[in-house]
């Protein structure tokens, strides 16, 4: 669970979940799909469970739009 700040100083509690973990021996994937991650706000919605977990696993955002990496 996360706790997110509103404008108004209350909060909210928003459960952060990764749509796939894949398991290959010692490796270790967590991917996340979206149709697309145009808005900045989407875009920080889809990564935000990916920036949370605590190892240095690869962690993948699948989008049906093109995007350039970053």
């Amino acid at each position: 669970m996360q706790n997110i700040v509103i404008h108004s100083n209350s909060k909210i509690r928003k459960q952060l979940e990764v749509d796939f973990v894949v398991n290959r021996g010692s490796e270790r994937y967590y991917i996340q799909s979206a149709l697309s991650v145009a808005d900045m706000d989407k875009r920080e919605q889809e990564i935000a469970a990916l920036i949370r977990i605590p190892d240095s696993f690869k962690k993948i955002v699948v989008v049906r739009d093109y995007i350039m990496p970053w």
